[in-house]
C-alpha cells in the first residue's frame, strides 16, 4: 500500500492530500530516508511524521486491506514508537 493512502486508511492523517502535501515538502520518512508518495509500506517500516513543534513515530504492524479503518482498530496496524 502507498504512503499517502496508509496514513489517511489507518487515520494517522486525516486527509490523503494531506499526506501528499507533507510528503511533498519532506515531512515524512520511512526508515529515516524522506520518501514520495508513492513509497510502498511494509510490515516493520518505521514511519517518523515532523509537525511544527513535534514529531511522531510508529512501527508499521500490519498493512490494512480496506479503503477505511474504525479507529479503535487502528493499533492492530501501527504502534506509537517513542
Amino acid at each position: 500500500m502507498r504512503i499517502d493512502k496508509f496514513l489517511n486508511t489507518t487515520n494517522i492523517l486525516k486527509r490523503r492530500t494531506i499526506a501528499q502535501d507533507m510528503l511533498e515538502n519532506h515531512l515524512i520518512s520511512i526508515n529515516g530516508i524522506p520518501v514520495k508518495s508513492s513509497r510502498i509500506v511494509k510490515i516493520g517500516d518505521i514511519i517518523e511524521i515532523k509537525f511544527l513543534e513535534y514529531s511522531k513515530k510508529y512501527e508499521v504492524l500490519m498493512i490494512p486491506t480496506t479503503k477505511t479503518l474504525p479507529k479503535n482498530q487502528k493499533q492492530e496496524y501501527i504502534k506509537e514508537v517513542k
